[in-house]
C-alpha cells in the first residue's frame, strides 16, 4: 500500500469544492486571471504543488519521529504478511498464536495513524487559505491540456478533466476545452508527480523498500 499517495489525496481531495464561492467544483479559478497562457499557468501550479509539498514534509519532518513511524510501519506489515501466509496455509496454531497481538497490532496502527494525521491539523488552514484564496484570484478554472480524457472514476464526484457534455455548454468553465485539465486537477497530478522526490529528499518517505 502506497501510504504517501493516500496521504496525498487526503490532502487534497477538498480541492473539489469551492467553500468560499457557493458553487461547484468547477468555479474553482478566475474568468480574469492574473497568470494568463496555459503553458506559464502549467508550470506555475506544477510550481505551488511543488513547494506546498516541501512545506507538508517540513511540518512532517519537525512534529513526526520517522525512526519510531517506520519502525512501527514495519513491524505491523510483518505481522500482517505473516497472519496471510498463517491464513492461506490454514495454519490454525500459527493464527493463533498472531491473534493473540491482535490488540497490540491495532494499537500500534492507531498510532501510526495518527502520528501521520498529526502534520495535517497543522497544515491545512493556511492550504485552504492558499488554495480558495490565492490559486483562484492568480489562474483560471482550467491550466492544463489532456490528450485523453482521465475521468476514470465514474460519476461527477472526482473528475479531473472538462467531459464533453460540460464542453458544449455555453457559459460553462469548460466551454469548447473538451479534456482541459481543471485547476485543482492539475495542482493535485503535478503533487503526486513530485511528492515521492521531495519525501526522498526530506527522509520524510514512508515507503520502506
Amino acid at each position: 500500500m502506497d501510504f504517501n499517495f493516500i496521504l496525498l489525496f487526503i490532502d487534497s481531495i477538498h480541492l473539489q469544492f469551492d467553500i468560499f464561492g457557493g458553487g461547484e467544483r468547477q468555479a474553482l479559478g478566475s474568468d480574469d486571471p492574473i497568470v494568463k497562457g496555459l503553458i506559464l499557468s502549467m508550470f506555475a501550479v506544477t510550481g505551488f504543488g511543488i513547494l506546498l509539498n516541501l512545506f507538508n514534509s517540513g511540518v512532517r519532518k519537525k512534529m513526526v519521529d520517522q525512526v519510531k513511524l517506520k519502525r512501527i510501519m514495519k513491524e505491523t506489515r510483518s505481522w500482517q504478511k505473516e497472519r496471510m501466509a498463517a491464513m492461506r496455509a490454514k495454519d490454525q496454531a500459527k493464527i493463533a498464536e498472531l491473534g493473540k497481538k491482535s490488540s497490540y497490532m491495532n494499537k500500534m496502527s492507531m498510532e501510526m495513524m495518527q502520528m501521520n494525521m498529526r502534520p495535517m491539523m497543522i497544515t491545512f488552514v493556511p492550504l485552504i487559505l492558499i488554495f480558495y484564496l490565492v490559486l483562484p484570484a492568480l489562474f483560471s478554472y482550467t491550466v492544463a491540456l489532456s490528450p485523453i480524457p482521465l475521468n476514470v472514476i465514474p460519476g461527477d464526484m472526482f473528475q479531473l478533466t472538462c467531459s464533453a457534455e460540460h464542453a458544449a455548454i455555453e457559459g460553462d468553465p469548460c466551454y469548447g476545452q473538451e479534456n482541459a485539465l481543471y485547476l485543482w486537477a492539475w495542482y493535485f497530478l503535478s503533487s503526486i508527480a513530485f511528492s515521492g522526490i521531495i519525501m526522498r529528499l526530506t527522509k520524510t518517505s514512508m515507503d520502506l523498500s
